[in-house]
C-alpha cells in the first residue's frame, strides 16, 4: 500500500484530486480486509490494490492527453470572487458558504473581502487570491531596487553532522568553512544544531541547547557567494 501510495505522486492528502481522493480510499480500505480476516488471502489485496493502481495512472494518463476528461475527472476551477463582487451563483452551485470562504480567506491571511480583486476556488478545494493593488506585497522590481539572484538556503549543518553536497554547491570546502565556524566561536561541528546559508550569502549558526546554558547563534557575511 506504501509502495502504491508513493507511486501515485507527491501530493498531500489536502490537494488530491476527487478521483485521487477515491481511489486512496479505496485502497486504504482493501489493505485492511486481508490484515483483518485471516480467512482472506493476503494475494487478493495485493492484485485489487495493484489494478486500483493501474486504472489510477491510466486515468492520469487519458486526463493529460484529453482536456474533456480532465474536466469531466476533475471538474473545472471557480471564481467565487470576481472584480471585488462575491459571486453568490457560483457559491450556491458550489455549495460553499461565506463561512467557508471567510476562512480560506484568512488561511491566506487576507481578513476582510474588500481587500480581495478575485478569488478562484481550485479543483482540488484550495482557494487562489489575487489582492487588489493596494493590497499587494511591494516587489523590488516596483520599487526600482537593485535585484539580487533568488536562491534557496543551503542546510550546511544539521544536528552536527556536515551536509558535503551542500557545502559544495556553496562553493565552500571543508576547511575554510572550519575555519569561518570556529571565527564564529564554534569550533566543532558536532556541536551545532544548524549552519544554514541564505541567498544573500549570511551564514546563520546555531549551536546545540546544552543543560543550563544559553542558546547560542551567530551570523557571518560570506562574500563572492
Amino acid at each position: 500500500m506504501f509502495a502504491v501510495i508513493r507511486l501515485m505522486g507527491k501530493r498531500q492528502l489536502s490537494d488530491m484530486q476527487p478521483f485521487d481522493l477515491v481511489v486512496t480510499l479505496l485502497i486504504a480500505n482493501l489493505a485492511s480486509v486481508p490484515t483483518s480476516d485471516p480467512s482472506v488471502p493476503l494475494v487478493y489485496g495485493v492484485v485489487t490494490i495493484l489494478g486500483l493502481f493501474i486504472m489510477q495512472r491510466l486515468v492520469a494518463f487519458i486526463s493529460l492527453k484529453s482536456e474533456k476528461m480532465r474536466k469531466l475527472i476533475c471538474g473545472d476551477p471557480l471564481v467565487v470572487i470576481s472584480k471585488g463582487l462575491v459571486r453568490e451563483d457560483v457559491m450556491k452551485a458550489a455549495n460553499y458558504t461565506l463561512n467557508d470562504l471567510a476562512e480560506q480567506l484568512r488561511d491566506k491571511d487576507v481578513f476582510s473581502f474588500s481587500n480581495v480583486e478575485y478569488a478562484i476556488l481550485e479543483t482540488n478545494g484550495s482557494l487562489s487570491v489575487l489582492l487588489k493593488s493596494q493590497y499587494q506585497t511591494p516587489t523590488m522590481e516596483s520599487l526600482n531596487l537593485p535585484l539580487e539572484k533568488a536562491r534557496p538556503a543551503l542546510l550546511i549543518v544539521t544536528d552536527g553532522k556536515l551536509h558535503r553536497d551542500a557545502l559544495q554547491r556553496s562553493g565552500l570546502d571543508e576547511i575554510g568553512f572550519n575555519r569561518i565556524i570556529a571565527g564564529m566561536g564554534f569550533p566543532n561541528i558536532k556541536e551545532i544544531l544548524f549552519a544554514s546559508l541564505d541567498g544573500s550569502g549570511l551564514l546563520h549558526v546555531q549551536a546545540k541547547l546544552k543543560r543550563n546554558k544559553k542558546t547560542e547563534f551567530a551570523f557571518y557575511k560570506v562574500e563572492g557567494y
